[in-house]
């Protein structure tokens, strides 16, 4: 009867040499088309909630939330929507403090919260997500002191104004918000992101979450990807400087796309 001849150990290798070379190829590519599909799903997120803010706009005149009651995006915006995942860049899902954090700072692959029980009075208790909001877009009542302590000469009341698409709304970020200022210096080093008290400002939007870009939902309700550089041309409140950060860039931003 015939022998049938099997593989040699030589022949096994060779085999298994070229799968793992070919592994070593594709990865790479599998790895940029599966971030490239996140950060898509991260623009239909911010599309989702243009038409929450949109519906919440249409709703009151024209405005965006006062901010005086005390009240954040998380709640005001709350009756619009029902799923509560929609608060989550798909490359920033893990949670900072998944049981409940006093102070629970997101990353540039880290969502913040869930806040603890310290956070009840201001609605945030158990609440997380990745992105945040301008916090220069308000409109506290006239005569009223915003309770966050903001200039509200700089504010944006509605979304019906002049320049609007090129005005941030709400963004990929390592807090719920912040107020960004012209003179707000750029992180020292990926991951630097303002960790502290008191109102955050531009680092916290400063993150290299999608290869040297943010998304970001603007107040024309239209959402694109941002350069980290150009955070600092975009008018984030009517007084402020849109010619750019005048100081040299850190290292790690260096080789990121120029504004």
């Amino acid at each position: 009867m015939d022998k049938r001849a099997g593989f040699t150990l030589v022949e096994l290798l060779v085999v298994i040499a070229i799968i793992a070379v070919l592994m070593a190829i594709l990865m790479p590519a599998l790895n940029r088309v599966r971030k490239q599909t996140k950060a898509v799903t991260c623009q239909s997120n911010l599309s989702q909630w243009g038409k929450i803010f949109m519906m919440y706009t249409v709703e009151n005149d024209g405005y965006f939330a006062s901010g005086s009651s005390g009240k954040v995006w998380t709640e005001v915006l709350e009756p619009y929507y029902s799923e509560p995942d929609l608060h989550l860049c798909p490359m920033a899902k893990q949670l900072a403090a998944p049981g409940g954090g006093p102070n629970p700072w997101g990353g540039k692959f880290l969502a913040w919260g869930a806040f603890d029980e310290n956070y009840a009075q201001l609605g945030l208790e158990g609440v997380y997500g990745s992105y945040g909001m301008n916090g220069h877009v308000s409109n506290p009542k006239r005569g009223v002191p915003d309770p966050w302590g903001g200039d509200t000469t700089k504010y944006w009341r509605s979304a019906a104004v002049q320049g609007a698409g090129n005005i941030p709304l709400f963004l990929d970020c390592t807090w719920l918000g912040g107020r960004p200022e012209p003179d707000d210096e750029p992180p020292q080093y990926d991951g630097d992101h303002q960790y502290g008290p008191g109102v955050p400002g531009m680092r916290i939007f400063c993150l290299d979450r999608h290869n040297g870009f943010i998304n970001g939902l603007f107040l024309d309700f239209s959402v694109r990807k941002i350069g980290l550089k150009e955070l600092w041309r975009l008018k984030w409140h009517r007084q402020f400087d849109t010619s750019g950060w005048s100081g040299g860039w850190p290292e790690w931003m260096k080789d990121f796309k120029d504004d």
